[in-house]
């Protein structure tokens, strides 16, 4: 008996070391408490001040709810995420970080970034028979999935009652305006969902719902911490200030407006079913903008004071110091993983895209250990191809192997796009110009890839072009590309600053070229090529139309080179860039004359803290002593081309030119890549000019030039001289 005794003793102090080893305090007497962060964009930073005092006054949380930001804070602290991490991150961030559209330039596929130097706006239209179709948000929320895995300890599929702390994000179904609990799944997704700001960012397809901004039904979502067994709630409610009439100008202050208006009316509703044993923190933002992600950290102290403004109420349930290490202890995350291995790549079912095609331009293989900052790496590729409007993945585990699930969602506005543009120039002299620019793709109209493009100008120069691209296999390295195009333009002749002549020029040409495209770094192109030329007087003297009166027809070789690892087209702070275009015509071919005409220039950028500098060179002419006819004659001159002459005052049959530009940020913008300033030093030489003696010899200029970021694109004023006296001002929407 005695034996049975001691065995069922055993077994009952065994039975309640368990029970206490369980309990996520030590004390299982003490009643769940839940925290409830409300959601309120770059506001909602001030949570992490306020998981930085309950920290401090040892308040165990043991289930979060949160909503947009809140989801987002929430969703760190539950998988582990220390305060001290996710205050480094915050110091870090940007708008341009989070909400950029586009991947890093570098990373874009080459074709893309030749857009890059015409006058085209950003923005995408979709064209469906007639029908025209619009992105469903301003940015597609990639580059913002990218920081929230940094924000993550968890990778993969999760049902969020396993994380470290258990929770839940709340979103809205777009569909039937219901508040949505996530309970599981990818924990970056439900991040993400929950905090997609209608028409700023784009609606997350999740089972098969679109959803967005949890804000919209249930900003302070108490309910969903009564439903996970909740005693205690403590409720941070950052407030959804309304703007004022005269704060609202644009389409966003309207729509942020109208979300403000449905989150301040569920969480009235919200705030009534808080109970005397729940604990409400009220964080004093004041004016501090929803939307202003450049300063969070601003808001940390904010939330600290929020929180010790309530420490008498914490302190009732705050725990000694051995009971919170023990529950420290128990929401530690497992040590994240570096790199790990896959059996798989998976792709979504694709209506369009060549899934295959899609894999090769990622560089994760099956079996093959990759780290997390390389699958982010590869989503950016895959949104770098213009083919996608979001891309995200998952890991699965399928009976004895793990599978990389790539969820690519195709652009609902594709596959076919147009996009429009505008160039402006003037010299406040009385000489202005503008063109109009049209560009209509068509993508993926075979499962290699094959792309039609049309190009269209209207203004000072009028063009139409056209191409077909078509891949000659799976890789996309080897492609075929036949084109067609006509082009009449003005040509200024010039003696010194002042115009003497005006020439119209028509041109068109047929080719076909086989290239090499080296992902994102370049291309090469080979060629035939066959042009019909007509050149004629439109003013000026009568000796000019009879020396350079021209109609002839030129048949030949053509070869071009480009690299472009740049990161930015229109204010470059880091890369380099250059291209080489060789034409090579001759009589045998067809031709009515024989001349080699070369182009290499290059562009290579350093920057120091706001500070860059920006080396660029031209070198241009005839290769061997046959002459260039006048249509194939380099023009120059203008702003940043010899600052100081009138814009192509300078035309000759060879061209060498370099400078170096110093440029400063002196503004930053929300989206874009804001304000600059710089000046220029400039060195260059046009030799055999079209007109006799004229500017010959090194020219040396300077200039002074404002630049800002636009939608429809940079918008430079700018000041340059020339050692000779010449001085003019300029005004460019575009490109100059």
């Amino acid at each position: 008996m005695a034996a049975t005794a001691a065995a069922l003793a055993a077994s009952l102090t065994g039975c309640v070391a368990d029970a206490v080893a369980a309990a996520p305090t030590g004390d299982a007497r003490r009643p769940k408490v839940c925290l409830v962060l409300s959601g309120g964009g770059a506001r909602g930073a001030a949570h992490v001040g306020v998981l930085k005092v309950l920290e401090e006054l040892r308040v165990p949380i043991d289930c979060i709810a949160g909503t947009s930001m809140g989801a987002i804070v929430g969703a760190a602290y539950a998988s582990g995420t220390s305060v001290d991490e996710m205050q480094k991150t915050l110091a870090s961030m940007s708008s341009r970080q989070l909400f950029k559209e586009l991947p890093p330039r570098e990373e874009r596929a080459v074709r893309l970034k030749r857009d890059d130097a015409s006058n085209l706006a950003g923005m995408e239209i979709g064209l469906d028979r007639g029908r025209i179709l619009l992105p469903k948000g301003l940015v597609s929320g990639v580059q913002l999935e990218t920081v929230l895995r940094g924000l993550s300890k968890v990778q993969g599929f999760q049902r969020f009652d396993e994380l470290p702390i258990p929770f839940r994000a709340v979103a809205t179904d777009l569909a039937t305006g219901a508040p949505v609990v996530l309970s599981q799944g990818e924990l970056v997704s439900a991040m993400r969902a929950s905090m997609s700001v209608p028409a700023l960012i784009e609606p997350l397809q999740m089972g098969g719902r679109l959803l967005v901004d949890g804000g919209l039904t249930n900003n302070l979502p108490v309910d969903v911490a009564r439903a996970m067994g909740a005693e205690v709630v403590i409720a941070v409610n950052l407030g959804t200030p309304l703007l004022k009439p005269e704060a609202i100008t644009s389409i966003l202050d309207v729509t942020g407006q109208m979300v403000n208006i449905l989150t301040e009316q569920n969480v009235k509703v919200s705030l009534a079913s808080l109970g005397p044993r729940d604990i409400l923190i009220l964080p004093q933002l004041g004016n501090f903008s929803a939307g202003d992600f450049d300063h969070l950290a601003a808001t940390v102290p904010m939330g600290e004071a929020a929180t010790r403004a309530v420490a008498d109420l914490l302190n009732e349930i705050a725990l000694s110091p051995a009971e919170y290490a023990r529950w420290q202890h128990g929401r530690s995350a497992a040590e994240p993983v570096v790199s790990q291995s896959f059996g798989d790549i998976r792709f979504n079912e694709l209506q369009h895209v060549n899934p295959e095609i899609a894999r090769s331009v990622m560089h994760a293989r099956p079996g093959v250990p990759v780290t997390q900052g390389e699958l982010d790496g590869d989503m950016r590729r895959l949104f770098g191809t213009g083919d996608f409007e979001h891309v995200s993945y998952q890991l699965l585990e399928e009976p004895g192997r793990r599978i990389l699930a790539v969820e690519a969602v195709e652009k609902s506005w594709g596959p076919n796009y147009l996009r429009l543009g505008v160039g402006l120039s003037s010299d406040f002299r009385g000489d202005a110009y503008f063109n109009l620019l049209a560009s209509l793709r068509k993508t993926w109209m075979n499962q290699l890839g094959g792309e039609w493009r049309v190009d269209l100008q209207a203004g000072r120069t009028n063009r139409f072009a056209t191409e077909f691209y078509q891949p000659l296999e799976e890789s996309r390295t080897l492609f075929l590309a036949p084109s067609v195009e006509y082009e009449r333009r003005a040509a200024d002749v010039f003696r010194a600053d002042q115009r003497i002549a005006r020439y119209d020029l028509i041109s068109t040409r047929a080719g076909i070229e086989v290239g090499a495209q080296f992902s994102r770094y370049g291309e090469v192109r080979l060629g035939l090529v066959g042009a019909n030329v007509r050149v004629w007087l439109d003013t000026g003297p009568a000796a000019l139309a009879t020396q350079e009166q021209e109609r002839a027809s030129y048949a030949g070789i053509t070869l071009r080179a480009l690299i472009d690892q740049l990161d930015s087209v229109n204010f470059p702070r880091s890369g380099c860039a250059g291209s080489l275009h060789i034409n090579r015509m001759g009589y045998g071919m067809g031709g009515d004359a024989s001349f080699t005409r070369a182009v290499l220039d290059g562009t290579c950028v350093a920057s120091f803290g706001e500070h860059t500098f920006n080396f660029a060179f031209k070198l241009g002419g005839r290769m061997g002593a046959d002459p260039l006819p006048a249509s194939a004659l380099f023009q120059w001159g203008g702003l940043l081309q010899q600052s100081g002459y009138p814009t192509g005052a300078l035309l000759g049959e060879d061209v060498r030119f370099g400078r170096l530009v110093y440029y400063k940020r002196l503004a930053r913008a929300r989206f874009f890549e804001g304000v600059y300033g710089g000046v220029s030093l400039e060195i260059g030489k046009v030799a055999r000019p079209l007109v006799p003696d004229n500017e010959q010899g090194t020219l040396r200029s300077a200039a002074l030039l404002l630049g800002v970021s636009t939608p429809v694109g940079p918008l430079y004023l700018g000041y340059g001289r020339v050692d000779r006296g010449y001085d003019s001002f300029y005004l460019f929407l575009g490109r100059p």
